[in-house]
């Protein structure tokens, strides 16, 4: 596992405050990928509700709050497949 996945799973942790009740990955391009669920995250490529795929810079800059999730997404940096409810849900958990 790369050390941005093990980094990223523990900074994910730290900013969980319960309450996101689906399934959720996180794809960061030539590192890995994160599962986020009721118990938190770990590392992990299982099928989700919905996947988010940006590269490693993206991933961080959203991770840091240097980066608009939402912006992303519009300019095409991240793509989300699968159900943007549960996309949304999670942005307001991590917030």
């Amino acid at each position: 596992m790369s050390d941005v996945i093990t980094q990223a799973v523990a900074q994910l942790n730290e900013k969980m405050d319960g309450g996101f009740d689906g399934t959720a990955k996180f794809v960061v391009e030539g590192e890995g990928a994160i599962m986020i669920d009721q118990d938190g995250a770990r590392a992990g490529d299982d099928d989700a509700d919905v996947t988010l795929t940006a590269s490693r810079d993206t991933f961080e800059g959203i991770l840091n709050g240097e980066e608009n999730a939402t912006a992303a997404f519009m300019t095409g940096k991240l793509t989300i497949d699968g159900d943007m409810g549960k996309a949304m849900q999670l942005a307001a958990v991590l917030a």
